[in-house]
């Protein structure tokens, strides 16, 4: 399974972004799909998730209201719009497809991890 995350960058305080995540080696509608990030000197933590029809999602507290995960199963793609970005924001983003069909949001749930790409919200 591969996963290969894009659309990171540099954005100001305030701007928006929106990540992709192409995943290939499975049926990619069968799996639940996340994000996570991690912070320099920070642990990795939960951002978003999404079970594997789009019906169901979830969200950490400090991204609840800003960000918004979907999915495309036809073209085995999730993605997380990222609006009023923080500085607090930064990190490097990573894609994560789940076990099964839904999840927990922690990272025991997602098995496959992408590369991640750099988010860096300047204030």
């Amino acid at each position: 399974v591969q996963l290969q995350a894009s659309g990171g960058g540099l954005v100001q305080a305030g701007g928006s972004l929106r990540l992709s995540c192409a995943a290939s080696g499975r049926t990619f509608s069968n799996y639940a799909m996340g994000w996570f990030r991690q912070a320099p000197g920070k642990e990795r933590e939960f951002v978003a998730g999404i079970n594997w029809s789009g019906t169901g999602t979830d969200y950490a507290d400090s991204v609840k209201g800003r960000f918004t995960i979907s999915r495309n199963n036809a073209k085995n793609t999730v993605f997380l719009q990222m609006n009023s970005l923080k500085p607090e924001d930064t990190a490097v983003y990573y894609c994560a497809g789940a076990r099964a069909s839904h999840y927990y949001a922690s990272a025991s749930s997602f098995l496959y991890w992408g590369k991640g790409t750099q988010v860096t919200v300047s204030s």
